[in-house]
């Protein structure tokens, strides 16, 4: 069973993760892509989920594998068609997640116009850390957020860059889907998107939220 802990010691069992796609204008441009009116949505399942203090393993079906930062927000009560100045009412918490990305699968199934469930879902796709409560927490509209692969800054933006900021996602993504407890929404990531390798050490940053650690086993 798949655990997310909000600090200092609830935990929850992890459900759905929604994903938001193209939600950075840098990184809209990096992927040749084109911004969109609605967000783009996607899943990972609850088995995508890899908790901090765990090794990241590549998966042997892929030559191409990136990585992703993204603020994620913990869903701590169902949620239903809300509105967009209600979101903090169903956030339990706040935390750092990557997304994980087999690059080389997503491109045939664009290309094809296929869906990205294998690019996007498979084991392991979502390395997290704790969350922590939202009251404890700075405006989340307007923090930094970086990766560093090997010590070396590979992404670097401002939630403040977002297209769709979280309470215009949720009240998207609550008229489509019912947020339940335990659920994760990934909010999209900044420039500079790469290649993972094995042996590579990643730190993920958030300003006043903290860090995240994972090696590449």
């Amino acid at each position: 069973m798949a655990k997310i802990i909000l600090k200092p010691d609830t935990e929850f069992k992890a459900g759905k993760i929604v994903c938001v796609g193209r939600n950075y204008d840098e990184h809209i441009a990096e992927m040749s892509a084109e911004r969109t009116s609605d967000p783009i949505l996607f899943l990972k399942p609850s088995t995508a989920i890899l908790n901090e203090g765990n090794n990241i393993t590549l998966p042997i079906f892929s030559n191409e594998v990136h990585h992703e930062i993204e603020l994620a927000l913990l869903i701590g009560k169902e949620a239903k068609s809300i509105q967009s100045n209600e979101w903090t009412n169903y956030v339990a918490g706040a935390g750092i997640a990557l997304d994980l990305t087999l690059r080389d699968h997503q491109s045939i199934a664009k290309k094809n116009g296929l869906p990205w469930c294998v690019s996007k879902g498979f084991d392991g796709a979502c390395p997290i850390g704790s969350f922590f409560p939202l009251d404890t927490l700075s405006n989340l509209g307007e923090l930094r957020i970086e990766l560093f692969v090997n010590g070396e800054l590979r992404q670097s933006g401002n939630t403040n860059q977002m297209i769709f900021p979280p309470g215009n996602l949720l009240e998207y993504i609550t008229s489509i889907f019912t947020l339940e407890t335990g659920d994760i929404v990934l909010t999209g990531t900044p420039s500079g998107v790469g290649p993972l390798q094995s042996g590579d050490r990643l730190q993920g940053v958030i300003e006043n939220i903290g860090e995240i650690n994972f090696n590449i086993g």
